[in-house]
């Protein structure tokens, strides 16, 4: 609501500001992902995992079709209702706990528990263990329709419909 009152350079500097804040948390929180990665080492695919199928059980190129669509759609789904959670969620937060027509509004205390990396990297550092050791996320799965008629990469496989 407040990118519809706000001209596109309003709007720009406004995330940028943001973008600043953020990473200057990041540094102070996790500094080791603020490093920046070569533009080669950005472009590297991730390395498939070790259960991808064989030739012989490879499904028909419709099927992975299918499948790329189903994934494509369910993922701008995904966002969009990402979108709308985030929306909502700027109302209800800020409402006291009660009943609100047919709604219940409550705060529960959740049973997730992430690690404290101040108190751990306090431990590693009272104990002269070095950094903490952090580890990379998995590679994620992207699905890009291709334009019709491009030519494919020499590394890409193809499938033709037969």
């Amino acid at each position: 609501m407040l990118n519809l009152l706000m001209t596109p350079r309003t709007v720009r500097t406004v995330r940028g500001i943001l973008g600043t804040v953020a990473d200057a948390v990041r540094s102070v929180v996790a500094p080791a992902t603020l490093v920046e990665q070569t533009a080669a080492e950005a472009l590297a695919p991730a390395a498939d995992p070790a259960d991808v199928y064989t030739e012989a059980d490879m499904p028909e190129l419709v099927a992975i079709e299918r499948a790329a669509l189903g994934f494509d759609l369910a993922s701008d789904n995904a966002r969009r209702a990402d979108r709308a959670k985030r929306a909502a969620r700027k109302i209800l937060d800020r409402l006291p706990a009660g009943r609100y027509g047919n709604w219940i509004v409550e705060r529960v205390a959740s049973n997730r528990q992430t690690a404290d990396l101040d108190q751990i990297r306090a431990i590693f550092k009272a104990n002269g263990l070095g950094p903490v050791p952090m580890k990379s996320n998995a590679p994620s799965l992207k699905v890009t329709r291709a334009e019709v008629g491009a030519p494919a990469d020499a590394d890409t496989p193809v499938l033709a419909a037969v």
